[in-house]
Parts: structure tokens; C-alpha cells; sequence
């Protein structure tokens, strides 16, 4: 039996919602003040990326933004293949600061447990705070997102794809069904 594919959103569709949890972020934290966005690679980097730009847009003000792997700090490390490790960029010092870190997809939390572990080796923030563009339940450990794009229930056997362009701005969010 075939794999069905069905578009959740579309470009125009995730501009709105990136639109929205940045409006989100600058509400709860009472504007850029002191905020840092962290995008987990790969995908939630070029999402931070698109919230910078609007909280550009918004405030007339530049955020600082960098990007973490969570290679190292994966629990499933012994379990596959071995995995290359990517580039963390950290744009300034965290101690003290609001950090923001961004992902595309939240499933089971793990990935957001190893990134928390990532910047607490890193740093000491003031508050670490979590965006997501969808969140498709199922999760194992208790973290709960601040800011949602899309509540997107899934079957455990299902996927949700983010694809990205060549110029790694998103192209749409797709429902894979096996």
C-alpha cells in the first residue's frame, strides 16, 4: 500500500503562524528585551531565522540568534547509525538571558531535552522558553511547548515533514500516512 502525503500548510500558512508566535513571544516577554532565539538544527535554525526577521520588523530591533545541535546530547545515540555533528552557534553570552529555542516538529520531547542539556552546559539563561510549528503529541517526557504553531494529532506509525527551499525558507508541512 502507498504512503499518502497531505499539505497541512502551505507557504502563506506558515508565514501567518510564524507571524503569530512571534506576536506571542514579544507579548509574554513583553517585547526583545533580553531574548535570544536558539534554532535546533536542522529546521528550527531557519525557523528562528524567520522569527528574528519579524521581531526585526516589528520592534526595529535585532535579536541575537544562533543555532544548537543536539547530536551529542541525543539518548538514542547507541541505538543507530552514527550521526555527523553539526555546528553550534551561540551569538552571545546566555547567562541571565530569555532564550527562545525554536524546532520545527515536537514528538516524543527528547530532541528538546537534549538541546535544554546542550545550553545548560553552555550557559545559565534566565528562562529557556520553547516555539514549535507543529506538535503532534505522543510525547515521553513532561515538555510542553510556550509557543504553538499547530496542534497536529498523529498516529505514532505517521510523519510531519517540513520542507525547506534551497534557500531554506519553508515550502510547506506535510502529513506523511503510511
Amino acid at each position: 500500500m502507498a504512503q499518502t502525503e497531505t499539505v497541512l500548510l502551505d507557504r502563506e500558512a506558515i508565514r501567518r503562524v510564524i507571524t503569530r508566535i512571534t506576536h506571542e513571544i514579544l507579548e509574554k516577554n513583553k517585547g526583545c528585551q533580553g531574548l535570544v532565539l536558539m534554532g535546533i538544527r536542522s529546521g528550527g535554525d531557519h525557523l528562528a531565522s524567520l522569527i528574528r526577521q519579524r521581531i526585526a520588523d516589528i520592534e526595529g530591533a535585532e535579536v541575537p540568534q544562533g543555532a544548537i545541535d543536539v547530536t551529542l546530547y541525543r539518548d538514542d545515540v547507541a541505538t543507530g547509525q552514527p550521526r555527523p555533528v553539526g555546528k553550534t552557534d551561540i551569538p552571545c553570552a546566555l547567562d541571565g538571558r530569555h532564550v527562545i529555542l525554536v524546532d520545527e516538529v515536537i514528538y516524543t520531547g527528547r530532541t528538546i531535552r537534549a538541546a535544554m542539556d546542550a545550553l545548560m552546559d553552555i550557559g545559565r539563561p534566565g528562562s529557556v522558553q520553547l516555539a514549535v510549528l507543529i506538535d503532534r503529541g505522543h510525547r515521553e517526557l513532561p515538555i510542553r511547548p510556550d509557543y504553538i504553531g499547530r496542534n497536529v494529532p498523529t498516529a505514532r506509525d505517521e510523519q510531519i515533514l517540513v520542507n525547506f527551499d534551497a534557500a531554506q525558507q519553508p515550502i510547506d508541512v506535510r502529513l506523511i500516512k503510511p
